[in-house]
């Protein structure tokens, strides 16, 4: 930062966030060294000749504009779920409040509030929708902070797990129609969920590669996942070039339902052949990371529910180490053991 002279008059010649600035002053040397260190003091502090203000807005209107991002930049399931939760409930709450004027407090009346009417995990899709508005509106530069950061979201109970065993699986499939089978056999190979199984198309699937491309996820982020034998197959048997989609109905839930019912497999949904393919992925030693990529979880919590069906397992896995130890044609637990302990002496 430098001021300057140039002809009669003064300069100030600064960079802020890596754009350079140089201004005219006046005549006047003194002012411009004011100007200055105005300036140096509203940098120090965040601002840049009042450009970072903070902005009086209503909730109610920045709701508006931040339904406009959402709208352009997230799934369409999510924005849906974000009209829900602003219209519905945090508008008609807060829509009188400007932005900076809402606090962690007044946030935390909000959540009581909700709890007395709505589940935890209703209301901490709200607070998630709300926090992300706040961040959206620090980095617009309509507030400062983000109150919704000191605010704690509530503890929920953990998600529901309904999954088939292998012959309740066998005994879906049996009974699934020709055009709902290869579906079925998707979901439960893939985890895909049933809107990226019927909006897939040919080229989101590469048979020489044995891979399928999600490109429409509910997290609005694509992901890659391997055919195993059976995914494959029913793909192939599907193969027709001239068409772009793979499937032609966008309602499978009658037929579905209809399988289940013959099959005798009761409580039990679409959605829960997502369950399935994650559960004995866990079930058969897969890691949860992995598990988490193939999901397309964001969030690892998401995927931590299905980490307690690897208990029964773990029995199995420690069981190993009896057999790799025995390799050395000796009980080792029995000859430790075997053995008195020596007397301690105090």
């Amino acid at each position: 930062m430098r001021i300057y002279k140039r002809g009669k008059c003064w300069y100030i010649d600064y960079f802020y966030k890596g754009h350079r600035t140089r201004k005219k002053v006046g005549q006047s040397k003194k002012v411009a060294e004011l100007t200055l260190k105005d300036i140096e003091l509203k940098i120090a502090k965040g601002e840049h000749l009042g450009i970072h203000e903070t902005k009086k807005v209503l909730f109610k209107d920045f709701a508006l504009e931040y339904l406009n991002f959402s709208k352009a930049n997230k799934a369409p399931k999510s924005y849906g779920r974000d009209i829900i939760s602003l219209k519905t409930n945090l508008i008609p709450y807060f829509k009188e409040n400007h932005l900076t004027d809402i606090t962690a407090q007044s946030i935390e009346e909000y959540k009581l509030q909700r709890l007395n009417k709505v589940s935890p995990a209703t209301v901490n899709r709200e607070l998630a929708c709300l926090k992300h508005l706040f961040s959206k509106a620090v980095e617009w530069e309509y507030c400062d902070i983000n109150p919704v950061k000191k605010v704690k979201f509530l503890r929920e109970p953990p998600g529901r797990i309904r999954y088939l065993e292998t012959y309740e699986i066998q005994s879906l499939l049996r009974e699934c129609s020709p055009h709902i089978k290869p579906v079925v056999i998707i979901a439960l190979g893939t985890g895909m969920r049933k809107s990226e199984i019927l909006n897939l198309k040919w080229k989101d699937v590469s048979l020489r590669e044995r891979i399928i491309i999600v490109r429409n996820s509910k997290n609005n982020e694509s992901r890659i996942i391997p055919m195993n034998e059976m995914v494959y197959n029913a793909l192939r048997n599907l193969y027709t070039p001239e068409n772009i989609h793979i499937f032609h109905t966008k309602n499978v839930r009658k037929g579905f339902e209809g399988a289940s019912k013959r099959a005798g497999i009761e409580n039990f949904t679409f959605h829960d052949l997502r369950h399935t393919f994650a559960s004995h992925l866990v079930m058969a030693g897969c890691d949860i990371r992995t598990v988490q990529q193939l999901l397309g979880h964001k969030d690892l919590r998401m995927t931590m529910r299905y980490a307690n069906l690897s208990k029964s397992h773990l029995q199995g896995a420690v069981n190993l180490l009896d057999k790799k130890l025995s390799e050395f044609g000796t009980n080792l637990a029995q000859s430790i053991f075997s053995k008195k302990p020596k007397p301690i002496n105090t």
